[in-house]
């Protein structure tokens, strides 16, 4: 190689490949193997071939990974407003070239606040988690001091000490709104259902719930709430009927944390015979396909999902640029929309 002006011929020599293999890989030619590419531009910069003569590999070479690892406790089904989020996500963090990887946390590695197997903080750049509430768990994670976003977070969440951005749908004043308008509608006996502690959205929009009850003067009855801890709700297949039957006296309306909860004792409701919305009214929140499928249509509250898939990963990227900005607390706005399980408002 002492011969003079070195060319991309003595690069493919020294490596082994084609001269016509080693001039895309430094003209950046798109399809090869990035393994390859990386080798070629090493080479060059051993070689000192032309621009490269000055350079320093570390400077020069990509990541051999740009990874963006997703945890969460449950993979979101296709009914779940976190499919269409993740759909959004994963377009954006691809645009920027990174892969996204998914792990499903399970309970045992909560318990032992271990990560999985396949999981490699050395491969990671950035993390999302969603539905993911333990908070030992989550301080688990942000120990790690990657950067990393939570979509929706446990309730005990304290926000200037958890070291990670969240992001939220817009959960209280769209809560308070329904209730408020169901409150002019003429309802004035209205209970929750839903576990406020199983994560910060469902205990905001208990917060909003409540909020609407405060100003209208009306006392919050326990009594007419079902806030059993969440892993009990629909343990077994009569377990919302019961919960129904332990209420001295049904209140006019329900508002209920998600449309899961909302259409599944909408179908207690029926099964003891009460008639929606002749009897009590339902209200639940997510606007999944099920809210426009059970029968009468389901109140609810849209989330703009895609739009906080696209939020969270810019957030992200953001954030593994600039690791040293300040933690921020999002919300996304959301929607009420009124259907035929809550007559007499609009």
């Amino acid at each position: 190689m002492a011969r003079g002006k070195v060319t991309i011929q003595d690069i493919a020599d020294a490596l082994g490949i084609s001269r016509n293999t080693a001039s895309k890989a430094l003209n950046g030619t798109e399809g090869l193997p990035e393994e390859t590419r990386n080798k070629v531009i090493k080479k060059a910069i051993e070689l000192k071939y032309k621009q490269f003569s000055l350079m320093e590999t570390e400077s020069v070479l990509p990541k051999s990974s740009r990874n963006i690892a997703l945890l969460t406790e449950n993979l979101p089904n296709t009914s779940h407003f976190g499919s269409t989020l993740i759909s959004g996500l994963e377009k954006r963090i691809s645009a920027e070239g990174y892969n996204l990887s998914i792990h499903i946390i399970r309970e045992i590695e909560q318990k032992s606040l271990s990560l999985p197997n396949n999981f490699d903080v050395s491969n990671v750049d950035g993390i999302i988690c969603i539905e993911l509430f333990n908070l030992e768990y989550s301080n688990l994670i942000t120990s790690l001091e990657i950067p990393t976003i939570f979509i929706d977070c446990s309730a005990h969440v304290c926000y200037p000490e958890f070291r990670a951005d969240v992001l939220l749908m817009e959960n209280e004043h769209s809560t308070y709104q329904l209730t408020k308008k169901l409150i002019e509608g003429g309802y004035k006996t209205l209970g929750f259902i839903g576990d406020y502690n199983h994560c910060r959205s469902f205990n905001e929009r208990w917060v909003g719930f409540n909020r609407a009850l405060t100003e209208a003067g009306i006392p919050l009855d326990l009594g007419q709430c079902v806030l059993d801890e969440d892993n009990l709700f629909f343990s077994s297949p009569g377990w919302a009927d019961e919960r129904l039957n332990d209420i001295a006296g049904l209140p006019s309306a329900f508002v209920c944390a998600n449309d899961y909860i909302a259409v599944n004792f909408m179908k207690s409701l029926k099964n003891l015979n009460h008639s929606i919305p002749g009897d009590i009214v339902v209200c639940g929140f997510d606007n999944g396909p099920e809210s426009k499928i059970i029968e009468p249509h389901l109140t609810t509250v849209h989330i703009y999902s895609n739009e906080m898939g696209v939020k969270a990963a810019e957030i992200l990227l953001s954030r593994i640029t600039h690791p040293e900005q300040p933690y921020q607390v999002s919300h996304i706005y959301t929607k009420p929309i009124i259907r035929d399980s809550t007559p007499n408002i609009s």
